[in-house]
Parts: C-alpha cells; structure tokens; sequence
C-alpha cells in the first residue's frame, strides 16, 4: 500500500515538528483557522483532515475522480472550499472542524482545472481561477456562479492567492503567458503581494499591483521551477516551494 509523508516544520529551528502518512500521493494542504486540523488532498480526488498535532484521521472525503490542487477553509472556519482537476469546486459545511463535513454545494462552471481559490472576509464569496485562465465568482453557501463583475468590486478577499484578478494585474511582466506565473500570495497586511514563477525567480510586488509597469524585486535561490510561495503570520517571512529541486526556502522580508 502507498503512503506518503507530511511534515510539519518548525520555521525558527528549521526541523521536521510532526511526520504524518497518507495513503495517496499528496497535493496541497491547508490548516483550518485554529491550527488544531490538517486538510490534506490527493492525486486521487480523496481528501483527508488530520489532528494537526498527531496525525490522526479524524474524516475523509472524495470529491471527483481527479487530483485537488486547491482547499481553503472560509475566514470563520464554518466552509471548506475543494477544487479540483474535474473542473469542479466542492463546497462543504464544518460547523465542527474536527467532527464530519456535509457538502452544501457545488460550483460547475470552469471549462478547465481548478487552480486556485480564495474566501471574502465574510465567507460569503469564493473567487477561483483555472487552467484556461478564467477567473470566476461564486456563492460560497451554495455554489451558485455570481455572473455580475461590478458586484464584485467592493469585495475584500481575505486571502489573494488566485494570479488573476484587478488588484494582481501588475505581476505580469511584458513577454509573460499563463503559465509562467505558477502561484501568488498577498501579505496579511495588504501591503505586498508575491508571486512565484517558471524561472526559478520569486517576485515580490507592492500590493494592490495593477500598473503594468509596477516595480518589483525578484530573488533567485531555486534551480528550477517554484510552484508555491506563503507569508508567515507576520509577514516578516516567506516559504517558497520548488519543483524540480524539491526545495523549501524561507526568505526574510526587510
């Protein structure tokens, strides 16, 4: 049987905290807002949440037939977003973060994968974007697509980690296609945004970014491609993740 680790790691001593197995490949993770559950997803379309602190299984799902690139907990930690390569994102209720989710919806509209998602402050709204570079609205209680862009234009996301959109127009530089730009974070404190790229480069812009000539800073540590990049609480740190070198880099932010 195949098992994968997850490891959790300490950020100031640079160790391995907690070693966890899954029985599938693993994809992408996030941690519910009180840091006490793990969501981890697959390859395979299955999705477990994990004790944070052991390990445990406390619930697993499947959603679709097909990897998950995507999963965010809502800012209330009431909603679990799931995105997936069948196109699809999942929606479900955890009024409970360690008891059994409920799904509550389903939004069908993206013609390709699913890339990246992000909850409205209130938790009403869910944004996402696709592997043909859609960039679309949902209801986040229900699923339904919201099809009106000038309703969307006073909501404040609480995370940015789609790489389209008006606030993150500017990280495009001349000469760049969709897929050159593989993941985005903003700060906690809305002042920056970062992007990482095909080039082995982390890019770090002023946030909101909507000038195409925008400045920017860029720093090279991969030897290759980097698929994701995070700020720390505290904006005073970022992790990058490489792809081909298989490398996590902690950067300082002066």
């Amino acid at each position: 049987q195949w098992y994968q680790r997850r490891v959790r790691g300490d950020a100031e001593s640079h160790t391995p905290k907690h070693v966890f197995k899954v029985e599938k490949p693993a994809q992408a993770c996030c941690f519910s807002n009180c840091g006490s559950v793990l969501a981890v997803t697959s390859t395979t379309g299955e999705w477990w949440v994990l004790d944070s602190n052991n390990g445990c299984v406390l619930s697993s799902y499947k959603s679709g037939p097909e990897q998950i690139d995507a999963i965010s907990y809502s800012p209330d930690g009431k909603t679990i977003a799931v995105g997936s390569h069948d196109n699809y994102v999942y929606l479900f209720s955890c009024e409970d973060v360690r008891a059994e989710y409920k799904p509550i919806g389903k939004c069908t509209g993206h013609s390709s994968f699913i890339t990246h998602l992000d909850f409205s402050e209130d938790g009403k709204v869910l944004q996402t974007t696709s592997g043909d570079y859609e960039h679309l609205f949902w209801d986040a209680t229900n699923g339904d697509q919201i099809t009106s862009s000038k309703d969307m234009r006073d909501v404040s996301m609480a995370t940015y980690t789609c790489t389209l959109g008006f606030p993150v127009c500017g990280i495009w530089p001349v000469g760049y296609d969709g897929t050159d730009i593989n993941a985005l974070c903003r700060s906690h404190d809305k002042n920056l945004v970062v992007t990482a790229d095909d080039f082995g480069l982390v890019n770090l812009f002023r946030y909101p970014c909507c000038d195409p000539t925008a400045e920017w800073s860029s720093f090279r540590g991969h030897s290759a491609h980097v698929t994701k990049v995070r700020f720390l609480t505290g904006d005073q740190e970022i992790f990058s993740l490489g792809g081909r070198d298989q490398s996590i880099i902690q950067w300082g932010v002066c």
